[in-house]
């Protein structure tokens, strides 16, 4: 009987590490925040009138190919450092572009 429940006691700490390995691979925890704050930008300036709907509409369709990459990067179970490294320089993209139609001279009307 101990021996039974000892054997079922370590697989289900081996089943509960391989899990959690296999989920930290796949963690995009900065890609995700930063994803967040470019959504609140974009936001902040369609409130105060400085993106136009059309260039709100091209800053929201660049931050879902973001997020199609990054579902794309996760999609085998790791992302690796390559992916990482790619996803960084898409939101870098994305952030000078958010800057540049928030600063320039259209406003909504």
């Amino acid at each position: 009987m101990k021996k039974v429940l000892s054997v079922s006691l370590v697989s289900m700490v081996m089943v509960a590490l391989t899990i959690s390995l296999a989920s930290a691979g796949t963690a995009t925890p900065r890609v995700e925040k930063r994803e967040a704050r470019q959504q609140a930008r974009i936001a902040q300036g369609i409130r105060s009138g400085e993106l136009t709907p059309h260039e709100a509409a091209r800053l929201e369709n660049g931050q879902a190919r973001v997020d199609r990459a990054e579902d794309r990067a996760k999609a085998d179970g790791r992302v690796t450092p390559r992916e990482r490294m790619r996803l960084n320089r898409m939101q870098n993209h994305q952030s000078r572009k958010i800057a540049r139609l928030k600063h320039n001279e259209r406003e909504a009307k």
